[in-house]
């Protein structure tokens, strides 16, 4: 099976076990040496309406991946493990 990453931007990521769902990929980490992908990079929830930004990412590993569907990917692992804090933008 071969995905473009734009259609794999299109795909909603879903938390098997917990059946919680993560969102969307907005980016990869790709080892440019051997040309394999690490891990994808999925923006986290909105904090108050969307205006003060996101709060984290999850950085899930290629591993943790378990199957890519039409519509969704699903994941397995710990999610509190994939969490990274999102870095600061803006004017302040």
């Amino acid at each position: 099976m071969v995905n473009r990453f734009s259609e794999l931007r299109n795909k909603e990521v879903i938390h098997i076990c917990e059946g919680t769902r993560l969102g969307y990929i907005h980016d990869l980490s790709i080892d440019l040496e051997s040309g394999r992908v690490l891990s994808v990079i999925i923006p986290g929830p909105c904090r108050f309406l969307g205006l003060f930004g996101r709060d984290s990412e999850y950085i899930v590993p290629w591993i943790c991946i378990r199957r890519i569907g039409e519509d969704i990917i699903l994941v397995d692992g710990p999610i509190g493990d994939w969490k990274s804090p999102c870095k600061r933008r803006g004017l302040f």
